[in-house]
């Protein structure tokens, strides 16, 4: 609706001796019907790639990952261990439960059955 507040600002200020022609309001009102249709499949791509992403963390489940972490060591190290259950944060990002590990599932660098 952010479209139509921009369109009624735009009428109410128009200069009266000079007003927007019909093609070109049309033109911009067009415009306006595209930019909406854009942010909404914006929108649908985004949620069928978190529903993806979600698909692909729960195939996830029981096998061996690698990710990078700090080690028993305390020093960043690549790290391995199984999969034994997926978390979704409030932000919708993604981590593994990996032992005593969180992995964010963009950390995997490897996957082994």
């Amino acid at each position: 609706m952010d479209y139509m507040k921009l369109l009624i600002t735009q009428l109410q200020n128009q200069n009266p001796l000079e007003p927007l022609d019909n093609n070109e309001m049309a033109s911009q009102l067009a415009q306006f019907s595209q930019l909406a249709q854009l942010e909404s499949m914006n929108s649908s791509f985004a949620q069928a790639l978190a529903a993806a992403q979600r698909t692909y963390a729960n195939s996830l489940i029981g096998k061996n990952v690698e990710f990078v972490g700090e080690t028993e060591t305390g020093i960043q190290g690549i790290v391995s261990g199984t999969v034994e259950q997926i978390y979704v944060n409030d932000d919708g990002e993604i981590f593994l439960a990996v032992g005593n590990y969180t992995p964010g599932l963009e950390d995997v660098i490897s996957i082994k059955n």
